[in-house]
């Protein structure tokens, strides 16, 4: 039997929901195989609820979504503090996995952006000497603003990533979600290399990863009906797995009867994930307002229009859906500014917002595509199935 450790990344939900469909695949390939995680919070929670084996160890893998949270103001994220905050948990969780992977006799390790465990490696390069994928949505880091703490992280950081990335051992196997498109043809900084070239060297481009059959979930009436929704308009919100989004859910609120003046069978969930606590959350008349869904996807399948912040995750598997959306990628937040915002343009997907917006401007602009037909492209969602047949040649050749 082979043995696999895999550490999923904690910030948000997105990576172990994409986790949880990477690892269904891998077992489908090969069946004879055994996989413990290493997660911290939400994400050791939710692989819990899905039977997974989850390591002790998990229980002291620092919580990547509260130092989010202690860094994020009104919907604006602090990625200069965030990376000075973070670094002393990120020595302690590379403590932790030195500890678990001690334990057993592992033939491979996954590891979903957990920055610590690359950068650990290129310290030490005894640290880890079976195959390891490294998977990730992004490289480098964009600066939002002109603010020159924000600048100076950013270069500093990708500095580091550019080390990580030129010096990778030979068991080091990049694995990029997403497409070369998603990667700017630019410079990291000044006298750094390309982005784009750097990721054709040393990533494996493997597509999009969604948690779900696409075909099952293609009817969304019966989906409407199955969620107790049938007859009416549905439109989600949702926040991810954090609570930097919060003022997104009061929003929707704010906006919701002025939507229902037009759409008089509107209804509306505002899903307020693990972080936000139901009972903070004030709901209008036809608002309801629910915690942690694990079948989130299927109420995005029933929807006729979702609303939510700019994650990586929640974006493809409304476009793999084909059902319209709004976005509001968090301010301060590089990633969904720039590469999730990228690709959703490049897919004619979804309507961007920002968080400046008016209840009257998201209800506008929610009645101009609700229930509509899209033009989306088709974005190709095979990405667990390729992880898979990596990791089915790297056992394979290492057996």
């Amino acid at each position: 039997m082979s043995e696999i450790l895999y550490w999923s990344g904690s910030i948000g939900l997105g990576h172990v929901t994409r986790d949880l469909a990477i690892a269904k695949k891998i077992r489908e390939k090969i069946p004879n195989i055994s996989i413990d995680w290493l997660a911290g919070e939400p994400a050791r929670t939710f692989l819990k609820m899905a039977g997974e084996n989850v390591l002790s160890e998990s229980e002291r893998i620092e919580n990547g979504n509260a130092l989010a949270g202690q860094v994020s103001k009104n919907s604006k994220f602090d990625f200069a503090k965030f990376t000075i905050n973070v670094q002393d948990a990120w020595k302690a969780n590379v403590e932790v996995f030195k500890v678990a992977f001690s334990k057993k006799k592992y033939d491979l390790v996954i590891s979903d952006e957990t920055f610590e465990l690359w950068m650990g490696m290129n310290k030490d390069r005894e640290m880890v000497k079976v195959p390891v994928l490294e998977i990730g949505d992004y490289l480098g880091i964009e600066p939002i603003s002109w603010n020159p703490k924000e600048r100076i992280f950013a270069y500093i950081n990708n500095r580091i990533w550019c080390k990580c990335a030129s010096e990778a051992a030979a068991n080091e196997i990049g694995i990029f979600i997403g497409e070369i498109d998603d990667v700017p043809d630019k410079k990291f900084g000044f006298l750094l290399p390309n982005k784009k070239e750097l990721a054709r060297k040393g990533q494996n481009f493997v597509g999009y990863v969604v948690n779900f059959d696409l075909e099952k979930v293609s009817d969304q009436e019966a989906m409407k009906k199955a969620l107790g929704y049938e007859g009416s308009s549905l439109i989600v919100c949702s926040i991810g797995g954090s609570s930097v989004g919060k003022g997104m859910l009061d929003l929707c609120n704010q906006a919701f009867p002025l939507i229902k003046k037009s759409k008089p069978n509107a209804r509306m969930v505002l899903v307020c994930g693990p972080a936000v606590e139901v009972k903070t959350v004030k709901v209008n008349e036809g608002v309801e307002a629910k915690g942690f869904l694990p079948n989130l996807p299927e109420y995005y399948a029933a929807s006729d229009l979702s609303i939510i912040t700019g994650g990586g995750t929640s974006t493809v598997e409304l476009t793999a859906l084909r059902r319209p959306f709004i976005f509001l990628p968090l301010e301060g937040h590089h990633e969904q500014q720039h590469t999730v915002a990228s690709r959703c343009a490049r897919y004619h997907a979804g309507i961007r917002m920002n968080f400046s917006a008016t209840p009257e401007s998201l209800a506008a602009a929610a009645l101009s595509v609700m229930g509509k037909p899209v033009d989306y492209g088709i974005i190709p969602v095979d990405g667990a199935n390729n992880i898979a047949a990596i990791v089915s040649k790297q056992l394979s050749s290492n057996a």
